[in-house]
């Protein structure tokens, strides 16, 4: 009896090692769990293997990769929560074993054409919720045992972790497109001034709540604006797309920036709460010889202008967007543009360090900032303060007063 618990406890090992093997790791998705339904129909000594997961807008089950059922994936087959084997399986978050399947117990056709006779099914988790089921088949009948249903579940949870990182590549895919969507391509030639950004992503995602964006306005005048939402990822990309949109739309009721920020503010307070948001909001005269400037919670832009060194720009700061304490108006702050003038707006992301003040990293960057190209000016900037991992986004937008029609 020892001989035979032994072996049969090798035996174990040896199929959880195959389920675990570190190659699987240097395999992309797709291809990961591609291999994990072979080895999973080669260790259960099993017919069909597939995995569904679970789209979360529809609480469907999505059928992602099969072997032996590829023609479930080939139909797009979706099984509801709760609504035949797969679903039951994910709304009880419990193995599942049916040892003569009949079309009662099944709602996918495909299973019964195979002539399905034994299942064998067990929930995929991912932080404790459940993202899929994986099931396996056979066409002849069969009693699947507890060590079946352990070794299932260990390549579940394996196929959870390619889930996962799945998911995060959808994520990533979509908030890269919708970043790329938000911002310029390329900044507008106006006449009178020079333009220049950059936006460097600070995490894994590449994407964020920083962002820019400059426009011409029908008195003439041009608005500028740089904002950064709280968070990282497709959901801060997503508020900061809905915050730029309607921006923009508030920017051509009214020349006066503060009213267009208490604009955005309740809009912002009320559409997007627990999003908090500094912007700084400013439009330049026909004329280019001011501007005026509001700020909700934002870092002050640099100033230089020929023949004095840089400084902070000189503006009052009222509260973020969206957090409901703006109780006194808005205030919008004129300033002088001489020619040759450079004015830099920037997101927290580039003075900000955990170990020093941030008065250090102002400090630093007026500094740097001259009355110069505005693209030789945030080369430098980003050279000499920017990192090739920030830990936060980084934005910035440079404008440089010039004779009207010079370059």
């Amino acid at each position: 009896m020892a001989v035979w618990r032994g072996v049969r406890d090798t035996e174990r090992l040896r199929r959880l090692e195959a389920l675990t093997d570190a190659a699987l790791s240097r395999l992309d998705v797709s291809d990961l769990l591609d291999e994990l339904l072979d080895r999973v129909r080669d260790l259960l000594d099993v017919d069909t293997a597939a995995i569904l997961l679970l789209d979360q807008h529809s609480g469907q089950l999505v059928a992602t990769a099969a072997k032996g059922l590829e023609e479930e994936v080939r139909r797009g087959f979706r099984a509801p929560v709760g609504q035949g084997f797969a679903g039951s399986i994910a709304q009880s978050r419990q193995p599942r074993v049916l040892v003569d399947v009949t079309p009662a117990d099944v709602i996918n056709p495909v299973l019964i054409e195979k002539g399905i006779r034994s299942l064998l099914g067990v929930p995929i988790f991912a932080a404790g919720e459940v993202v899929g089921v994986l099931h396996v088949g056979t066409t002849a009948q069969r009693r699947f045992t507890d060590d079946d249903i352990l070794l299932l579940q260990a390549a579940a949870d394996r196929a959870g972790v390619a889930g996962q990182v799945r998911s995060r590549k959808i994520e990533q895919a979509a908030a890269v497109a919708l970043q790329r969507s938000l911002l310029p391509n390329r900044l507008p030639a106006v006449p009178g001034v020079l333009l220049a950004a950059r936006y460097v992503p600070g995490h894994e995602f590449g994407v964020g709540g920083d962002w820019y964006d400059v426009f011409s306005l029908p008195s003439g005048r041009l608005g500028m604006v740089i904002g950064d939402v709280s968070g990282h990822g497709l959901a801060s990309a997503v508020v900061m797309g809905r915050i730029r949109s309607a921006l923009r739309a508030y920017a051509l009721t009214t020349d006066d920036p503060a009213e267009v920020m208490t604009l955005l503010d309740r809009k912002v307070h009320h559409f997007e709460a627990g999003s908090l948001t500094t912007a700084i909001y400013a439009t330049v005269s026909a004329d280019r010889t001011t501007m005026t400037v509001s700020s909700a919670g934002h870092l002050p832009p640099v100033l230089a202008a020929p023949g004095h060194p840089a400084r902070l720009a000189d503006i009052p700061v009222d509260p973020p967007l969206g957090t409901g304490l703006a109780h006194r108006p808005r205030r919008s702050t004129q300033i002088e543009l001489p020619e040759g003038a450079l004015l830099l707006c920037y997101t927290d992301g580039l003075v900000e360090r955990r170990d020093q003040p941030i008065d250090v990293g102002l400090g630093a960057l007026t500094a740097l900032v001259t009355a110069d190209d505005p693209e030789q000016v945030c080369t430098t900037v980003m050279t000499s303060l920017g990192s090739d991992q920030p830990g936060d986004d980084v934005a910035l937008l440079a404008m440089h007063r010039h004779p009207f029609g010079t370059r």
